[in-house]
């Protein structure tokens, strides 16, 4: 499902509206028609309802306008709130307003603070609102009467229908101006916007509809958008199918390098990942006095003793055993638990810059890139890269907070630069290809904030690219079953979820999927 971005979204509107001669009041009327519906359906039924509109003065107002006439047409009690003066209503708005007039039906201006006690005592009897504030149209700081608007709304222990986007947060980035509407659903009008799948908009949108209003499948399917929602049925698509003749050896061979003193359970967890999501044989390589330790931690997995320095971590003679071993192997993974000695990241960036497979990078994979990511583009195959936002900000030189505020711009500018797959990892994880394709992840929960999810989404994605999947689509599928994983672990409870559990829980997240 395509993703649009608040500028390509009125871009896709003027070349519907220019090349293909549909009027922009025919958008707006099917706009509206269809938020009239999604009411309907919200209260099974509107009649003799009582509906509150709150329309500004633009275009998302306008498409209130005409949701406020098909539900007096489907018999419900319509009051139509406008943040401002009907003069200062423009363009289709006010072509819609003047209807709304001629209607009859009763437009109140909200002006100051004293009409806010006509809004309350309205909606204290009122059955559903409607908020066609902003839409995509928030710039700046939320404030005065548009802030008490709002307030009063996110009051209200009754359905909010947001129009295009709960006015207040932004369409791209999913980030709040000062306050945002708390929307029970939302009517994302033509294509998602980004701002619905990341936090903390993704929490306020409520059950996201995505709303055909008419626009040609012609003018979407360009090619010049390029942000994606992965689906589940996207996901079916790419998923391997387990034929009844296959053995071991024809559903891939994963490499796992990983681990050191304190830290193999990170190693253990991504290993068992990868056995887990299909990899017919998993071999984890670490450290020489780590192999006894892991042994003993799981049977399905093999193990292999690498070269180790004096405290105990791999060294920079395992980075020749490895590139040797990933000759035999479909995928290798590298990073989790390893350690941040500067002898085992020489060993790392050896590793990456000599194997002979695909691979996927995370952890102390990463930390032994920071300042080294141009070496990316020589390795042998597109690696996949799985940063959390403290990996990146590492990596990147960018603050943290900037990196969850703009996590689509910040993943596909390094997947550029770096000529690798990102997988930026946490609410709505991104995965960014080299071409600026981005996929937004919908799958996943608080409850994975925990030591090691994300040692199992690297076992994971190894998994299906030594199934045959390429690094591309392995990203993709990995980060949606990870997280499908995580929603199954948390049907007992997010709190005390661990790794472990998510790990237990990919079987049955894959059947989901494939059915």
């Amino acid at each position: 499902m395509k993703v649009t971005t608040a500028n390509e979204m009125r871009q896709v509107d003027s070349r519907a509206i220019e090349e293909f001669g549909i009027p922009s009041l025919v958008l707006m009327e099917n706009a509206g028609y269809k938020v009239a519906k999604a009411v309907d359906d919200c209260l099974g039924g509107v009649q003799n309802k009582k509906v509150c509109i709150f329309s500004g003065k633009g275009n998302n107002g306008g498409d209130g306008f005409v949701a406020a006439r098909h539900l007096e047409n489907m018999q419900a009690k319509v009051k139509v709130f406008l943040l401002g003066t009907k003069a200062e209503v423009s363009g289709d708005a006010a072509v819609n307003l003047k209807i709304l007039l001629l209607s009859g039906i009763d437009v109140v201006e909200i002006t100051g603070e004293r009409d806010m006690d006509k809004v309350k005592v309205a909606v204290a009897f009122a059955d559903c609102l409607i908020d066609a504030l902003l839409g995509t149209g928030v710039h700046g700081e939320v404030n005065g009467n548009l802030a008490d608007l709002i307030g009063i709304m996110n009051g209200a222990a009754i359905p909010v229908i947001a129009i295009d986007i709960p006015s207040g947060i932004h369409a791209d980035t999913g980030q709040v101006y000062g306050t945002a509407v708390r929307a029970s659903n939302t009517v994302t009008l033509a294509l998602a916007k980004p701002g619905l799948f990341f936090q903390p908009g993704a929490s306020l949108a409520g059950e996201v509809i995505v709303a055909d209003i008419g626009i040609p499948k012609a003018v979407i399917d360009r090619g010049e958008i390029k942000q994606n929602c992965i689906t589940e049925t996207m996901v079916r698509n790419l998923l391997p199918v387990r034929q009844p003749w296959l053995h071991k050896g024809a559903c891939g061979r994963a490499l796992v390098v990983a681990g050191s003193p304190g830290l193999s359970g990170a190693a253990v967890l991504a290993a068992w990942a990868a056995s887990r999501a299909g990899a017919g044989l998993v071999t984890l390589a670490t450290a020489k006095h780590q192999q006894e330790i892991v042994a003993g931690m799981i049977a399905e997995v093999m193990t292999k003793a690498l070269p180790e320095t004096s405290t105990g971590v791999i060294g920079t003679e395992a980075a020749t055993v490895v590139s040797h071993l990933s000759a035999n192997f479909n995928v290798l993974a590298i990073g989790p638990g390893l350690g941040r000695d500067e002898n085992t990241a020489v060993a790392v960036r050896d590793i990456i810059s000599q194997a002979q497979c695909p691979l996927v990078i995370d952890a102390d994979g990463l930390q032994a890139l920071v300042g080294k990511t141009g070496m990316l583009i020589e390795a042998a195959s597109v690696s996949v890269l799985t940063p959390h936002a403290g990996e990146m900000s590492r990596l990147t030189g960018l603050a943290i907070d900037y990196i969850n505020a703009n996590k689509l711009t910040v993943a596909r500018d390094a997947a550029m630069e770096w000529g690798a797959i990102v997988v930026l990892k946490g609410p709505g994880t991104v995965v960014a290809f080299p071409d600026g394709e981005v996929f937004i992840n919908t799958t996943g929960n608080a409850g994975m904030a925990t030591g090691g999810t994300g040692d199992v989404l690297t076992g994971v994605i190894a998994a299906f690219i030594a199934q045959g999947l390429s690094s591309h689509m392995a990203a993709v599928a990995g980060v949606y079953i990870h997280g499908l994983a995580g929603d199954i672990s948390a049907s007992n409870g997010m709190i005390g979820m661990v790794a472990g559990d998510v790990v237990t829980a990919l079987p049955a997240a894959i059947q989901k999927v494939v059915g």
